[in-house]
């Protein structure tokens, strides 16, 4: 079985009802790793400190997820510090001893987004669709030599009641399974 790393990218679980429900469901499958990034480096990560460690978590997963929740039509900003950090220290530093070790892992992305899911489109009030708005992140996992997928979204999350939200847990654990199960 794969291991599956989960790296979740939220500034507060304790204050989110989405990502930390997707979380802890996901957190239930066997061989599944879910690592709260702002809870490990609540001051902010490092290249030279904190690139290592996370570098090689990396590569200790033969698949990664990157959870979060669309912040201003973007990533939260302990992602952005993540990926300046481990991206760059892996890629552009240390190539041929890690980022090159990483080239071909499957990544898949699961977002929540706050609004209704016609407010993501050309004609919605937010201009884009969420494919649109992760554009960057494709680019990146592209660049990165990482196998993209489409990614998994939960439109108006923080408005979900209990129940609601139990449906989305249970259907992310789903597509997480299924994906697993990819011949990649």
């Amino acid at each position: 079985m794969h291991k599956t790393l989960i790296l979740l990218f939220h500034p507060d679980l304790s204050r989110s009802n989405a990502n930390a429900a997707l979380g802890q469901e996901a957190a239930n499958l066997d061989n599944v790793e879910v690592v709260d990034i702002q809870a490990l480096y609540p001051e902010g990560i490092d290249i030279y400190r904190d690139g290592e460690r996370e570098a090689a978590r990396l590569l200790g997963a033969d698949r990664i997820v990157l959870q979060f929740p669309i912040h201003w039509y973007s990533m939260p900003a302990i992602m952005r510090q993540w990926q300046d950090a481990v991206l760059t220290r892996m890629f552009y530093l240390n190539y041929e001893e890690e980022g090159q070790k990483l080239e071909g892992t499957p990544l898949f992305v699961a977002v929540t987004a706050g609004n209704v899911e016609e407010s993501y489109r050309p004609d919605g009030r937010n201009l884009f669709t969420i494919e649109s708005l992760l554009a960057p992140l494709r680019a990146t996992a592209h660049r990165c030599g990482l196998i993209w997928r489409s990614p998994f979204v939960v439109y108006t999350a923080d408005k979900l009641e209990p129940v609601g939200l139990k449906a989305k847990a249970e259907e992310y654990v789903m597509a997480l399974h299924l994906w697993r199960e990819e011949k990649i």
